[in-house]
């Protein structure tokens, strides 16, 4: 799905299947945010071949948490060039709970381990602008990444439409997620791109979207 010129969004669809949505950034460097799933990862594949983008032509992987439905593919990009990062509270996450995960989900810290840390602030890849906050509360090291060219704000599972990251998993805090999500009020947004469900399109929309969260989902933390 093309949102601009620069900007696609591959939004996963299944009711009955978890994976993440997942987002590229078309920039001097590609950027890729939330690869998702390792066994689910063919359906990003082929809208990047629709594209004529390959794995290797992807510069940068972003991840919002180290969840994994959000990050579990960064596997595949171990054999290439390309770079990956996150909080570094997220990899202290993994690395706390990596006996679990790997029983779970097969995964060891040293096929996902991030090549560097995103710690909040502007961030700068290859002349393109990006703000990175933290923004805890679905987990300890969430990040949402905002491009200011176009008004684009990426939450991970901080918040959806109509709806909110849950805070019962390990290192989640309610009180947290409010103030994340009243940070991120004060943004001008054009795209609201969650990681899962539908994304938010309309300065309007997207302060609806804030309304409603804060009216209806925010008291019953």
């Amino acid at each position: 799905m093309q949102l601009t010129d620069k900007l696609y969004a591959f939004p996963w669809r299944s009711a009955t299947i978890n994976n993440c949505n997942t987002y590229l950034i078309d920039g001097p460097t590609r950027i890729l945010i939330d690869p998702g799933h390792f066994r689910l990862f063919n359906r990003v594949e082929n809208e990047l071949k629709k594209l004529g983008i390959g794995i290797k032509d992807i510069g940068l992987v972003l991840t919002t948490h180290a969840h994994p439905d959000h990050i579990e593919a960064i596997k595949l990009f171990k054999s290439s060039e390309t770079l990956t990062a996150l909080h570094e509270k997220e990899w202290e996450l993994i690395k706390k709970h990596r006996d679990f995960i790997d029983s779970v989900f097969g995964i060891t810290p040293e096929a996902i381990a991030p090549d560097f840390f995103l710690r909040e602030g502007e961030f700068w890849v290859d002349g393109l602008e990006l703000k990175v906050l933290h923004t805890p509360g679905h987990s300890p090291g969430s990040l949402s990444i905002y491009w200011p060219e176009q008004k684009a704000l990426f939450t991970g599972d901080l918040i959806f439409k109509n709806g909110i990251g849950r805070t019962d998993l390990p290192g989640g805090s309610s009180a947290q997620l409010e103030n994340s999500i009243s940070r991120l009020k004060q943004l001008d947004v054009r795209f609201l791109l969650c990681g899962h469900g539908d994304i938010i399109s309309g300065n309007k929309a997207v302060r609806d979207n804030f309304e409603t969260i804060e009216r209806f989902y925010l008291p019953l933390l």
